[in-house]
């Protein structure tokens, strides 16, 4: 029979020891590893993805420091709570000397006056405060607030870290007299969909192995269907590092160059449905805002940079709206690589030569004597002592190869910048 008690919590590491994942701050020599050996713990917040271990970490760091812990919710706890436990705090300080360790989950929804609260207490050090958030603490905690707590960002767990946290979950079932296994596809699927969330595979499990057990001729054995079944996802064939995921992706890519906005939607769809990381989804509409777009359409690297921002402000579920304007946009724009070709040009003049020095009229002279004894910077016209901004003269060094590299093309905002080019160089009466 299954513990009332979610597994989650059955399998709660007691020790630092125990923990999974976040090795770029609890690794041995790393800084809350170090915290921990010093016994002495400062004010500070755990940022980061949900079911990365913030509140089993915060826990793990007052327990092994024999720090004194007192938990808020940032959900239902008010500022009566809070003077509450700052009487407490500064009696037990004036009591004994010591410290309390005042933890607040989701810190971000506390409100100002809530934050300001524990401003002055945490400054003259009445109380440790330890705050876990999924929001960049850097827009939502006051500022004052801020600069008095270190922030320590945590990273979605890795599959072996999730691996290393399913095989202890199975493990507890067993030893709970309730033992059921995973197949090799059910744990891969389960993994794959966690997308760095501990709780989402020890959750699922959970609810796995309840089915199982109200089955009791049934094989103990958690398969593919059981999963998608558990969570009411169908598997889809995406695999994060092998094939799925390039063809996807550069499906997606090739859709937007192509302006087909429906099948742009339709591959941006089965990534996220598969799991995909939207970070990387992000990464690639930068990438194309400027390859694919380009110069016809000037903003589409603004709208494309501004969603990989978003996607990190805000995370998922919502994260797919600034994906989905952002695809749409790039896909609808008009389209030139004409900037990138030229810089291919240009390179493939510079790695063939020659490349002679630099004419001496656009060198720098820092003192007067260059200027006169070798003619740095003599004869250099300055555009803007000109009304119209530009002056006729040589840039590029004598015998350099392949020019021009630069070929506007004549669509979108591209035009404008090519009418403007072929002005300086028509004869001029």
């Amino acid at each position: 029979m299954l513990s009332p008690v979610p597994l989650a919590a059955r399998i709660r590491p007691q020790t630092l020891a125990e923990f999974v994942g976040q090795e770029h701050l609890v690794g041995e020599g790393k800084v809350l590893w170090g915290l921990v050996q010093s016994g002495r713990l400062h004010s500070l917040v755990l940022w980061g993805p949900p079911g990365t271990g913030k509140t089993t970490l915060i826990r793990l760091l007052a327990s092994e420091t024999g720090t004194r812990l007192v938990e808020f919710s940032a959900v239902t706890s008010g500022i009566a709570e809070v003077r509450k436990v700052i009487a407490e705090a500064q009696a037990r300080l004036q009591e004994d000397g010591s410290r309390t360790a005042v933890f607040i989950d989701e810190l971000h929804r506390f409100n100002k006056a809530q934050q300001d609260a524990f401003l002055p207490h945490v400054e003259n050090g009445t109380i440790i405060l330890l705050g876990a958030t999924t929001e960049n603490p850097y827009f939502s905690i006051n500022a004052a607030l801020l600069s008095r707590l270190k922030v320590y960002q945590l990273k979605a767990l890795t599959d072996d870290d999730l691996a290393v946290i399913l095989d202890r979950a199975l493990a507890a079932l067993a030893g709970e007299g309730t033992p059921v296994e995973a197949t090799p596809e059910a744990r891969a699927l389960l993994i794959e969909l966690a997308g760095g969330d501990a709780r989402f595979v020890i959750g699922a499990l959970e609810v796995a192995a309840t089915i199982l057990g109200g089955q009791p001729e049934a094989p103990r054995t958690i398969d593919v269907p059981l999963v998608e079944q558990v969570l009411q996802q169908r598997a889809l064939l995406y695999d994060k590092t092998g094939d799925q995921h390039y063809d996807i992706i550069s499906a997606f890519i090739k859709s937007i160059r192509g302006s087909d906005v429906d099948a742009v939607l339709y591959y941006l769809a089965r990534m996220l449905e598969a799991g995909e990381d939207p970070a990387f989804i992000a990464r690639r509409l930068v990438i194309s805002a400027t390859e694919d777009v380009g110069l016809a359409n000037p903003m589409g690297i603004v709208v494309a940079n501004a969603c990989r921002e978003a996607v990190e402000f805000i995370g998922l579920p919502e994260a797919h709206y600034p994906l989905a304007h952002a695809a749409v946009y790039l896909a609808a724009s008009p389209k030139s690589n004409s900037a990138g070709a030229a810089l291919h040009a240009a390179r493939k003049a510079v790695k063939q030569g020659p490349n002679p020095p630099v004419p001496l009229h656009l060198r720098n002279a820092p003192v007067p004597r260059m200027a006169r004894e070798h003619g740095m910077g003599v004869g250099y016209r300055f555009p803007h002592d000109s009304p119209s901004g530009w002056v006729p003269q040589d840039y590029l060094p004598e015998g350099v190869s392949g020019a021009p590299y630069y070929k506007p093309k004549t669509i979108g905002e591209e035009r404008d910048i090519a009418e403007y080019l072929r002005r300086l160089k028509a004869p001029r009466g």
